[in-house]
């Protein structure tokens, strides 16, 4: 290929057929989730009334790869392989000599990366006889994918969106609807979790905490009904790692290797999707890319958050996981990236970083919006809020090359588009987008409540 090309694109012959597991990979095994009663490790029996066996399998797989099942494939080729774009016009525009590329994940039925993992939870459940599912959503990316997903396997879909999205992105909600998915802000009252909420504070933003605990608590009620999460669990992470096994091979096609990773990252799906086969790669002495978190300054849980074990959700109905947190009970303010606000981090993110493997920094929203419409007015792409944190660290990168004059290979992904936060662009635009600093003491009085577990 010359070096004239915008995108780079595979055959759908060419889509990978496996997941990605890193955990046999990694030097040192991450520490196993613990059961909420016992504090002992839980085993699959622990986890069945909340997850399809298949999941379940995959959770604790010590498999390198698994095998995409067929009927799973047939949907992903609605999207997949999704385009490798190279940045061009950011390029100029920065005056870098620095390449940036950006997989994007725009293109998918839902507009984001969440489908790659909610088509698979949903014909996992849907194989197993489940008819429903409940789950929780932020900016409602993940929700939108998963009613997308239960529509093609017939299943019903339940669905909490934290309260300060639900207000903000109110075409999430039709979105949903369409695909036939009933929807709830959240804290609600229809649990015990949200109504002890709303009692405390009638206002409350609410937070993905919550709105698990209020998934969770209608899941278990229900035999035919099962819980799905759309980040931070092993299983889910794996099915993002064909984002990353597709970019290795659009990079291999222009003969190129990263010299810089970076990724935005809430809960861990988006990241660990891109980074993972990368940092197997790594890890095997075959490239050796800094791969970089890049997180909200207002909920940095890599960054400011402590590693212990902690409930995902704040009801305490989870498992509890070893994981980077900001305390179970801490509700974020409410930036418009709502897929980043979440107490926690992903236990194998966590654990990577804590390895030293990776690194982290946390960037606030007005930077990150400067710079999504920097790439929006060169690139043409108006990123979802979540990406912004990756363009905005990509962009630094790239400054910064401009400065030594190395000619870095910079990858990120484009996890989703932005077309439903339009309104999040229209503050900005007015001069209303205000940033929100590390809430030292609400973090402090959160993690008084997490529990000290050797």
């Amino acid at each position: 290929m010359d070096d004239n090309y915008s995108k780079v694109l595979l055959d759908e012959s060419e889509m990978p057929t496996q997941w990605y597991n890193i955990i046999p990979d990694l030097p040192v095994p991450p520490p196993p989730p613990l059961h909420p009663g016992t504090r002992e490790p839980i085993g699959p029996d622990d986890l069945a009334p909340l997850f399809a066996m298949g999941l379940i399998e995959q959770e604790v797989s010590s498999e390198s790869y698994i095998d995409i099942p067929g009927e799973v494939l047939d949907i992903y080729r609605l999207w997949r392989p999704s385009p490798l774009l190279r940045a061009r016009r950011l390029e100029k525009a920065l005056d870098t000599p620095a390449k940036i590329f950006l997989k994007y994940e725009g293109v998918s039925p839902a507009g984001s990366h969440k489908v790659n993992t909610a088509v698979p939870q949903a014909y996992y459940n849907a194989k197993e006889g489940i008819t429903k599912i409940t789950t929780e959503t932020g900016a409602g990316q993940w929700g939108s994918a998963m009613a997308f997903a239960t529509a093609q396997f017939g299943l019903e879909c339940e669905v909490w969106q934290v309260r300060a999205s639900y207000d903000q992105k109110p075409y999430r909600k039709t979105m949903m609807e369409i695909w036939g998915a009933t929807l709830h802000p959240s804290p609600s009252d229809l649990t015990e979790a949200g109504r002890a909420i709303l009692a405390a504070d009638p206002n409350s933003p609410g937070s993905l905490g919550i709105a698990i605990s209020e998934a969770v608590e209608m899941a278990v009620q229900d035999e035919n009904t099962r819980y799905a999460l759309g980040s931070v669990l092993n299983h889910v992470l794996l099915h993002q790692t064909i984002i990353g096994e597709e970019a290795l091979l659009q990079l291999a096609k222009v003969g190129e290797t990263p010299d810089v990773l970076v990724g935005c990252t809430g809960g861990g799906s988006n990241f660990g999707g891109l980074s993972f086969p990368f940092l197997r790669e790594k890890l095997a002495g075959r490239m050796n890319p800094t791969i970089r978190c890049v997180e909200p300054a207002s909920c940095p849980s890599l960054t400011k958050g402590e590693y212990r074990y902690d409930f995902g959700d704040t009801g305490q109905l989870t498992p509890l996981v070893k994981m980077h947190t900001l305390g179970h009970t801490f509700i974020p303010d409410p930036i418009h990236a709502g897929g980043l606000r979440y107490h926690g981090m992903a236990p194998l993110v966590s654990h990577i970083y804590d390895q030293g493997l990776v690194e982290a920094e946390a960037i606030h929203q007005t930077e990150c919006f400067e710079a999504a419409v920097l790439f929006a007015r060169t690139e043409g792409i108006i990123p979802a809020p979540e990406p912004t944190h990756a363009i905005a660290a990509a962009i630094r990168e790239a400054l910064r090359c401009k400065e030594t004059g190395e000619e870095k290979v910079i990858l990120t992904a484009l996890c989703g588009h932005g077309h439903l936060d339009l309104a999040s662009y229209e503050k900005f635009l007015a001069g209303e987008l205000v940033d929100y600093d590390y809430p030292a003491e609400k973090v402090a009085a959160a993690m008084a409540q997490v529990p000290v577990i050797d």
